[in-house]
Parts: structure tokens; C-alpha cells; sequence
């Protein structure tokens, strides 16, 4: 590596020259040749588009002098920039001297043999093959243990479970990977019966293996895709190989693929669009042909999948995005090209990379909210207008009084998505938080201490007494909230709530109904004036605190252990009208009154549409790190600083630990830093004009282009990670990892062929590249020999003894094996 960078300096510093002298050095066109190789070159980084072989064979054979080893099968040994068509174009073709287009000539009817591209081509599809076999047979091996519930299972087993039974969930991620993991444990014969209580738990007679079957045919994949990115992007075999086995090899990707979990999904259709992406890259010379339009659909479909698994997949929505607006831009500059034909293109990509993949993701939740038509666990974050949809919801085809009476039992629901109803239970703040009385709280789920009994402030009559006429309530009436179950009244008072200073704490107080004048209330319905009455579920009301003058309101913070993690309940002195304060009344239940049918209120598809990615985004916002449960940070990540343990933790138990390949993981990390600093060399060189000979160029542009493809997806799945707010884990980093992955597979055996290609003996120059090579692949696989049992499981003693599989491999202290 050393001696490649001494010779590229060398050739830079003695061949430099300076910018501007004349047109053809300018416009020079800048090409790729791959030796070997019939296949088209290197795609361009920023405009996707090919270049054509230029350098004819007899001059590269002189300019290379024998020192650049060949690749396994054939490998990149040259590489110059697309051709910019337009003024430059003609300036620059009639700067190629006419001794060279006789040489082209001349060279131009050395074709390989039909019999050797038909053997190399043979020799291709069966190297993915065992790529693709050693990839499923690394992932598939012992996938039935252990034979019980592992860490996240236990959400999205139980998810796929409600699928199969048709109930409604919520969950903070987009449905299609759920979706996906109960359709394959439908087909598979599960019966969704299986509880999904906890981790730990034994599987028994329930069918568990379809849905860790199809979650680890997802991640054997891959592999595969990698190696096809790699290969697209370098033309190199060697490069797409070691790609190929640093993530075969790496326990950590091994471990997220056997399990019952959305990252193997997730991962699938980032690596799909990837890969479509620089394959319909690779078509760039043949637009609008059927293989153009084929890989260009599959990028919008691959999107489509990524973000409908979990939200992250906007970042390589990101990247795809980048890479059509730089491509675009190229071909805007393009003089060659009609406006027309510019206008095809910027149309074929609308509809291709944001028609499709919308349609696609929206027609994933049509889906989604047609199964699951039975009411459940997540009824209750949302809407009582959504619940009303939903089947064996007490709102479902029901009919209720239309006007809010006094005496009437009734839910009190907050308008902020994910806040829930007003809720109270016989514990009592504790000591040094405000008044020693029962707690007040918002709770998501449905429950009999949400009920409440609606009365008049001055009066303990019993408003259902037959003898007494109805009393319908009405905007600006003072009123009393009394809880059904305890018989406290709604009370308010100058102590500061528990967690929002400058809030005062709301209570429950009183005896049988009987409290004080802090018990007071009244009632106010948004918008509307004095005296008009009050509609069940339409009506958006607020309770204004009568002595204080403050708004009962929800902040939405999670309270501690002492008030069962449920929201805290306050009354604000700010009278702002915002959706914390603004309720409605949900479930209305008076004898005395006439009912009517809520049919009506039901919303619209892009109504639920909505409200469920509100729903969803501040259920992620909200996602907080419980007491005694295992985090970690960003930085952490790339250095593999910290696993995670997904099952057991004595010395009996079936042990199974998180945690990725440590000589992949640092090589990864060593790799890093080694692009950055020889692709700024690289690219200062460039930039200056030097003048390199065709293979140190064709590998340069490899470097910058194919790499920084690579780079940008490592860095747009890592960095934004350092500004979210809300609970992060290890398994967050795997995406950005099969990035560094295919970073480190084309830089190593671009550094090798720069070293071997400064050598002067053409032998020594094939070891160096060979040896190289080699070196890495088995140092991954026997690191994987070493740190299997992570993955595979362990039982017996912990690492510390000396007995223990894993003695001796606890080369970090926080790895907690």
C-alpha cells in the first residue's frame, strides 16, 4: 500500500500539469477499459451513465509494461470518465491523433474466442452460485435453536400472529415487513395461536420455523447482492469475492438474519435497491430499452419495500434519489439531446421512482387496515372515528346518545395521537411529588378506570333518578367529573405537576363524590358559543379549571415506575389551544336517552391514512429507554464496542449474543479511513491535472466513483442516527455495515493492484495481488471459525473460564459474553 502511493505521487508530482491548455487537454475523453471483460465498464458515479472502451489494446499493452496483475477471472486495469457529448465532444475527437485511430483499427478485430466467454461467462454464474450455497447454508445451519422465543421476537412473532388473527396492533414501524413474517407463518401452517409473551419463552408444538425460515432466506440474499453490486461497480472478481466473504463471515449479520425480525427484511430491499439502482446504471447507454425500464422499476419497487419496513429505508431512498438528480443534471448538460428526449427521461423517473414506489407503499397500508378489521391492543391509540371501523370495537356499528347529558358515563379521550384516555386508579402520588392523592393519567389502552360519571357541581342528586327530566350539557356549564371506580372527583390545585414545571398537578379527590370547590370545572367546546350543546365523539371540549384558571391538558411524558408508566395528566396555566388540551367524549352511556348510529363518522382511507404515520411518528419520537434496559450510542457501533444479548445468561442457558465479526467489523473501520485519505489524494492529483497512466486512472476512478457510491451509503445509514432523540441499539448500524462491507472489498483490491502495479516484476506483481487477496479471505473465515458459537449458540461456561468455547476471545471488556 505504501509503495503504491510513493509511485502515484511520484507519477503525480513529475507529470502534473497545468489546467487550461486548450480545449482537447480539457475535454480529453476519459474512458474505461476492463481487460477480459466483455461486459460494459464501470458505471459513473455521478451520472450513472457508461463509457466506451477508447485506449487501444497495442498502446495499453506499452503503457502497462506487464505490471498489472490479472484479476481472477478478469479485473478492472484501466478506467477513464464518461464522455461528455456536446461542445467538448467534437473538440476532443479531433484531438485523437490519427497514428492512434490506426492502432484502434488495427486492434479492433481481437476479439476473445466465443469458446473463453462462454467458459468465463460458466466460471461467473457458477462462483455467485457458491457464493450464493455458502451464504444459505451459513444462515440455515441450526435455525430451529434455540426453541424459544429471542429477544424482538416477541413483537414481531406476536405481530405476525395478528395477522394471521386478523387484529388490530399498533406498532411504531410501517406494516409490510409484519405483514410479510405472517403471511410466510401462514403458508407455513402456524396457526397464529402462539402467545408471544416474552422472551424465554418455548415455541413447543407451535410451527416457528416458516417465519425464521423466510426472515433467514432474506438475509441468506444478501450476500449475493452484495457480490453483484461489488462486481457491477469494480468489474472486479477479487473484489466482489472478499465482499462476499466478509458478510458471510460476519456472526453479527448472521445472527440478525435467523431470527423472527424485521432487519433481515429491512436489509433485503435496501441492498435490492442497491443494487437495481447501479445495475439500471449500467443500462445507461441503452435508455428506455426493456433491461433499462426492468431495473429502473425494480429500484422504485425496492424503495417501496424498504420504507414500508421500517422508516429508515428513506436513507437509501436518499442516496437513489442523489444519483437520479446528478444523472439527470449531466444529461440536461448534454447538448447532443433534445429537450424532448431530456423530458422522457426526467418523466420515465417520476414515474419509475416516486409514482410507483407511492402507489406501491400506500397500497401496503390498504392492505394492511383490510386484514386487520378486528378490534385489538392498538384500538386505542387512535381515533374513536378510526375505532369505529373496527370489528368488536364498542364504537363498531354502535349506537350511542348523540348529546353529552348529566349522569352519563362516559370516556374522556385526548386529540394529540398516541395520548389516550383520562384515566385514574386508587395509587397515590408518593411522598415529595405534590399532594399525597390518588393519580390522574392518560392511558392508551381500553379499561374500566377510564369511565367517568359526568355531574352538575352544586348538586349530589342522582341525575338518572327517573323522577328528574334529562339535562343536556352545554358549552360553558360548570360542571364535576367523578371517576366511576373510585368515587374521586377530577381535582386540580397550585402544587406542580410531577414532571412539567410550572404545570399544576391534577388528582383525584374527594369522598363518595363529596370534595371541594377544586373539583370544579367547565366545560368548553372549541369554536362554538355559549349554551349549545355538547355531541358525543364530534364535539372538541376543553375542562377549564375553575379556581385556578388553568387547562386540563396531557404533556405526553411518560411518568416513573410509581405512576405505571403511563402520560402525565396536567393542568396548564397557558390557555394556547393546542391538541394536549382538546378532548372529546368517546364512549357515552345514559338510559334515559335515545341512540343514534355511528356509521357516519367513519373516516375516509386518506383520513387513516394520516392519522396512522401521525401516530407512528410520535410513537417513535416517544420511544424512551426503560429502567435496566440495554442501550447504546452511535459511536459505539462501528468500533463493535458493545453486543446485544438475544437469549440467555447463566451457564444452563442456551446463550446467544449480538455481536458482529471483530476482524471484519475493524477492517471495515481500517478501511475507512484508508479511502478517505487515498481517494483525497486521488482526487487532489486528479484535480490538478496530472497525467497517469491508464490502469493507475481506470483504478483511480474505481476508487472515487464505485467507492464513493459505497461511502455516501455508509454515511447516510450511520450519521443520521447522531440526531434522533429516540432510544437506539446495536442492530441500528447493520445497514450502514453491508455498505463498509462492499467499501472494503473494492478499496483492498484497488490498493493491491495500485501496490502490485509499481512493482516491476509482472510475477511478483500477480503474488502481491493474489497473496493480498487471500490474506483477507481466510482471516475472515477463520475469525468466523473463532466467533461462531456467538451466532450458533453456546451453553456450558462464560468466557471467563477457561472450559468456555469463547476463552480467550473477550478482547474488549463491555463484550458481555
Amino acid at each position: 500500500m505504501l509503495c503504491a502511493t510513493s509511485r502515484f505521487l511520484a507519477a503525480t508530482a513529475l507529470r502534473a500539469q497545468p489546467r487550461g491548455r486548450g480545449p482537447a487537454l480539457r475535454c480529453r475523453r476519459r474512458e474505461l477499459h476492463f481487460p477480459g471483460h466483455p461486459e460494459p465498464p464501470l458505471c459513473d458515479f455521478l451520472t450513472g451513465q457508461l463509457g466506451r472502451p477508447s485506449v487501444p489494446a497495442g498502446r495499453r499493452a506499452i503503457l502497462r509494461r506487464g505490471r498489472m496483475p490479472p484479476a481472477v477471472g478478469g479485473g478492472l486495469a484501466g478506467s477513464e470518465l464518461r464522455a461528455r457529448r456536446g461542445r467538448c465532444g467534437s473538440q476532443a475527437a479531433r484531438a485523437v491523433s490519427p497514428d492512434v485511430a490506426v492502432e484502434a483499427a488495427a486492434r479492433s478485430h481481437k476479439q476473445p474466442a466465443p469458446g473463453s466467454r462462454h467458459f468465463e461467462a460458466a466460471g461467473r454464474w457458477a462462483l455467485l452460485a457458491l457464493v450464493t450455497l455458502l451464504s444459505f447454508a451459513t444462515r440455515f445451519h441450526r435455525l430451529d435453536e434455540p426453541q424459544h422465543i429471542c429477544w424482538d421476537e416477541t413483537h414481531f412473532g406476536k405481530m405476525g400472529s395478528y395477522y394471521i388473527n386478523r387484529t388490530f396492533f399498533f406498532d411504531v414501524h410501517p406494516p409490510l415487513g409484519k405483514m410479510l413474517i405472517g403471511l410466510a407463518g401462514y403458508l407455513s401452517g402456524y396457526d397464529g395461536t402462539f402467545s408471544f409473551q416474552k422472551p424465554g419463552d418455548k415455541y413447543e408444538h407451535h410451527n416457528y420455523m416458516g417465519m425464521r425460515g423466510f426472515c433467514a432466506s432474506l438475509g441468506s440474499l444478501l450476500v449475493p447482492f452484495a457480490y453483484l453490486t461489488v462486481l457491477e461497480l469494480s468489474k472486479s472478481l477479487p473484489a466482489a469475492l472478499l465482499t462476499a466473504a466478509l458478510l458471510t463471515f460476519d456472526t453479527g449479520c448472521l445472527t440478525l438474519s435467523q431470527y423472527i425480525l424485521l432487519d433481515p427484511i429491512l436489509m433485503f430491499f435496501i441492498m435490492a435497491a442497491m443494487l437495481s439502482m447501479v445495475k439500471y446504471n449500467s443500462c445507461a447507454d441503452r435508455p428506455f430499452s426493456a433491461p433499462w425500464w426492468f431495473w429502473l422499476s425494480l429500484t422504485g419497487i425496492n424503495l417501496a419495500g424498504a420504507l414500508g419496513v421500517k422508516f429508515v429505508g428513506l436513507f437509501i431512498i436518499v442516496q437513489v434519489g442523489w444519483n437520479t438528480i446528478s444523472d439527470l443534471w449531466h444529461l440536461f448538460g448534454d447538448l447532443s439531446l433534445s429537450l424532448v428526449t431530456v423530458g422522457k427521461h426526467l418523466t420515465a423517473r417520476i414515474l419509475c421512482l416516486i409514482v410507483l414506489p407511492l402507489a406501491l407503499y400506500t397500497a401496503t397500508y390498504a392492505v394492511h387496515f383490510m386484514v386487520l378489521n378486528k378490534s385489538g391492543p392498538g384500538d386505542g391509540f387512535f381515533s374513536s372515528a378510526f375505532q369505529a371501523r373496527l370489528s368488536g370495537n364498542n364504537l363498531h356499528n354502535a349506537s350511542i346518545p348523540e348529546y353529552l347529558a348529566y349522569g352519563s358515563v362516559i370516556t374522556v379521550k385526548n386529540l394529540r395521537m398516541a395520548i389516550g384516555y383520562l384515566h385514574s386508579h386508587r395509587h397515590l402520588y408518593p411522598e415529595g411529588i405534590g399532594a399525597r392523592q390518588q393519580q390522574v393519567t392518560t392511558y392508551l389502552h381500553k379499561d374500566y378506570n377510564n369511565l367517568w360519571i359526568i355531574k352538575k357541581h352544586n348538586t349530589n342528586s342522582d341525575p338518572l333518578d327517573p323522577s328528574f327530566p334529562v339535562e343536556f350539557v352545554r358549552h360553558g356549564d360548570i360542571i364535576r367529573l367523578e371517576h366511576k371506580e373510585t368515587s374521586r372527583n377530577l381535582h386540580s390545585h397550585y402544587h406542580e405537576a410531577p414532571l412539567t414545571r410550572k404545570h399544576y398537578q391534577v388528582t383525584g379527590y374527594g369522598i363518595n363524590g363529596t370534595g371541594d370547590s377544586n373539583d370544579f370545572w367547565r366545560i368548553e367546546v372549541v369554536n362554538r358559543k355559549f349554551g349549545n350543546r355538547i355531541k358525543v365523539l364530534r364535539s372538541r371540549i376543553r375542562f377549564i379549571h375553575l379556581v385556578t384558571g388553568c387547562v386540563l391538558g396531557s404533556s405526553g411524558k411518560v411518568l416513573p415506575k410509581w405512576g405505571w408508566e403511563q402520560l402525565e395528566v396536567t393542568c396548564t396555566p397557558y390557555l394556547k389551544e393546542t391538541l394536549n388540551s382538546i378532548w372529546n367524549v368517546e364512549d357515552h352511556i345514559n338510559p334515559k336517552l335515545p341512540n343514534i348510529s355511528l356509521d357516519v363518522l367513519q373516516p375516509s382511507f386518506p383520513e387513516i391514512l394520516l392519522e396512522s404515520h401521525m401516530v407512528m411518528i410520535r410513537g417513535n419520537n416517544g420511544l424512551k429507554p426503560k429502567d435496566n434496559e440495554f442501550t447504546s450510542k452511535p459511536w459505539h457501533w462501528p468500533i463493535n464496542y458493545q453486543g446485544l444479548r438475544f437469549s440467555g445468561i447463566n451457564d444452563t442457558d442456551f446463550r446467544v449474543y449480538l455481536l458482529g465479526n471483530p476482524v471484519v467489523w475493524w477492517l471495515n473501520l481500517l478501511s475507512i479511513a484508508l479511502y478517505l485519505l487515498s481517494g483525497s489524494i486521488i482526487a487532489v492529483a486528479m484535480q490538478r491535472g496530472a497525467r497517469l497512466p491508464p490502469e493507475v486512472e481506470g483504478l483511480s476512478q474505481v476508487l472515487l466513483r464505485g467507492g464513493g457510491q459505497l461511502l455516501l451509503g455508509w454515511m447516510l445509514h450511520y450519521f443520521p442516527f447522531f440526531l434522533m432523540g429516540r432510544i437506539l441499539y446495536f442492530h441500528h448500524y447493520f445497514p450502514a455495515m453491508l455498505f463498509s462491507s462492499m467499501l472494503t472489498g473494492v478499496l483492498w483490491d484497488t490498493l493491491l493492484r495500485l501496490c502490485a502495479w509499481s512493482l516491476a516484476s509482472s510475477s511478483l506483481a500477480r503474488g502481491i495481488h493474489t497473496v493480498g487477496i487471500m490474506s483477507l479471505l481466510l482471516g475472515a473465515a477463520y475469525s468466523f471459525y473463532l466467533f461462531h458459537p456467538l451466532a450458533y449458540g453456546m451453553v456450558g461456561p462464560l468466557a471467563q473460564d477457561p472450559r468456555s468455547p469463547m476463552a480467550g476471545l473477550r478482547w474488549l471488556e463491555s463484550w458481555d459474553f
